[in-house]
Parts: C-alpha cells; structure tokens; sequence
C-alpha cells in the first residue's frame, strides 16, 4: 500500500520533534557536572570525604580557644514518632517484649531493646552525606568527584561515598551561629513564596554579612561550620510535647509546605569561603523554593555534588541564642553506618 505524501511528512515531523524533545532545555542543564568538569575534587579524584579536609590539626586547635566557659549545648532534637518530617519519611520506635528479655539468672535481670524503623539518616536532626544527593545527567547519576550510582550503589548500601567515611574524621571546629531573623529585626523569616529573587525568605550575602558585623564575630573562615537561625524552627519546638494533635498537625503543616533559607547566589559564596559544613533550624538548610522554583534544592548539588560540602538540618540552637554565643567549638560525627547516605546525630557546641 502506497503512503500518501502527507503522512510521510507527519512521521518525519514527529521523528524530528522526538529527537529535539530529547535534547531539550532540561536535558542540557542536567549535564552541568560534566560540562563544568566538577570532578576531580580539589582534595583528588579518589576523596570520598570533601570539605571535612579543610580541617586541619591547626583549626582543631584554634577551636579549643572558643572554649571560654567549659559550657555545653546539645543541637540536637529529639527523635519521635510524631515530630515533622519531609515527604513520607517516618520515625517509629517500639521496645519488643516489654522486657525484651528475661533471664534465668539468681538475680532474675530483666532487659529492654529497642527496633527502630526510619529513614535513619533522613529524619529529625539529620546529617546529609555526600551520597544523599546527586544529579541525573546524560552519562548516569552524577555523585560527587564524579562517582557514578551506578557503579556505586545497591540496595544494601552505598559502596562509595558513605557516612562512615566521614564518621573516621568527624568535625572538630569552629562553628559560626548566624542569627539572621534577629539581624532582620523579626522573630522568624517568612517561607518564600517562589515569584522573586528577592522573596524576603531568602537569606542573602549581605544578610550574611551583615549578621557577622552585627554580632560582632570574625568573618567565616576556611573549615568552619556555619549555622543558620531563621526561627522557622519554632514551629518545632521544645513545647511540642504539650501541644495537642491538632496543634502539632498545623504546625508540621506550617513546617513542611516550605522553608526560609539561604538562595543558590549566597551558597555559591559560602562554597567559596570554603566551609566545612552548613546547617540550620529548617529541614534543608536553603530556601524552598529558592532563586528559581524551577531548579529545588540547588544549594544540595551547589554544596553537597559540586564541593563535597556537607548539610546539617533541624539543630535546635536556642540555648546558643540565649547565652548570645555566636562562636564556639563545634563537635559532631555522623555514625559509622556502612554505605549510608546521612546519619541522625546530636552534635555539640562547647564555649
């Protein structure tokens, strides 16, 4: 059967358009990491660690001279089964048994044990590692210093790029608190609401900056960790317990539709100090949505894919607000899970 002329001229129509489609705007901007060489990583192309490597002996030690006090404060929240979390992710914990054991022993000892069910390194204070984020590009699923998923990854584990390498090092150092709501003179940042680069929920460098002046601090140096204070995190706060179901149901709902937080422009220039760790009172540490509600949760690939600059979210830092501590010795280490992407953790500000 002859084809009229026509049809012919519609199938190669869709044929030309297939091919276009598939070299689309999208497509393009997803091969950032290879057309920007991101790898190899400054600290070599075999690094699995990235900017826990800006800490030196020398800055451990020049840490210890925040100690002024010998106080401590936790910045970490609880973990429970009702606190906010992202998305579907979920935090239960039951004691089996109850006790969990009994033995047959003269002096009749008991046991409890606890199962817990998480997404363990993704709830609640949670640490990101450098296999938690990476970007989906023509040649496979770019991670950091140019690993890809696929030679990498399993369902048990990342072979690569785990939290327990890090968990070897841990962070000792200087950690920066920088109270951007108080330096906006409000109690909290609004969420952004995605229509301007200039949404007041975005942190700028000139909030940054101005934070810095404004506490009187030395500017963010070479292997800090910098923390941020939006006061979102009150939505989350220590009075939760005595909040009713309802009452906690609003307040996740508030917590998780978006978050104030630095824009893709200012975590560029963070990346540039070359700090060790960012973090924050929110979920994800940047704004959502950010600069351009198209590209989410830019600052993770700007940080965590591009430099190996690792996140830290959900700190509770009101204990530092009330002692008006902006500078202190900052303790953590994620937990030595082979081949996890994050770790729940409670770091440590001592001062």
């Amino acid at each position: 059967m002859k084809i009229p002329n026509h049809f012919k001229l519609i199938i190669i129509f869709l044929v030309i358009l297939s091919i276009i489609c598939s070299f689309s705007s999208p497509s393009m901007a997803d091969d950032l990491p290879l057309k920007q060489r991101w790898n190899p990583s400054v600290f070599g192309k075999n690094d699995e660690v990235g900017s826990v490597n800006w800490i030196t002996n020398k800055k451990v030690l020049e840490s210890l001279k925040l100690v002024k006090k010998g106080k401590v404060a936790t910045l970490g929240k609880i973990y429970q089964s009702d606190a906010p979390v992202y998305g579907e992710r979920n935090w239960k914990l039951i004691i089996p048994g109850l006790p969990t054991y009994k033995f047959s022993a003269e002096n009749d000892i008991i046991a409890n044990d606890e199962y817990v069910m998480a997404e363990l390194g993704q709830v609640g204070t949670q640490f990101d590692g450098l296999g938690h984020i990476g970007v989906n590009t023509s040649q496979g699923n770019y991670f950091y210093n140019g690993n890809f998923l696929e030679d990498f990854g399993t369902s048990y584990g990342l072979n690569k790029l785990g939290v327990e390498k890090i968990g070897e090092l841990g962070y000792v150092t200087r950690g920066v608190l920088l109270d951007i709501a108080a330096y906006r003179g409000i109690e909290r940042l609004p969420v952004p609401q995605g229509k301007t680069k200039n949404d007041p929920g975005i942190i700028t460098i000139n909030d940054i900056k101005g934070a810095i002046k404004k506490q009187k601090i030395t500017p963010i140096k070479q292997g800090d960790v910098v923390i941020f204070h939006t006061g979102h995190g009150k939505y989350w706060g220590k009075d939760w317990d005595n909040l009713s179901p309802e009452e906690k149901a609003k307040n996740s709902q508030i917590f998780n539709v978006g978050e104030p937080g630095v824009g893709i422009t200012s975590c560029r220039y963070l990346s540039s100090l070359k700090i060790a760790m960012v973090g924050s009172d929110t979920w994800g540490t940047e704004a959502v949505p950010g600069e351009d509600p198209n590209r989410p949760f830019d600052c993770h690939i700007e940080w965590m894919v591009k430099h190996g600059i690792t996140n830290i979210e959900n700190l509770d830092v009101n204990q530092l607000l009330e002692d008006r501590v902006y500078e202190f010795m900052f303790v953590f280490a994620p937990l030595k899970m082979k081949g996890a992407t994050g770790s729940p953790g409670n770091p440590i500000a001592i001062y």
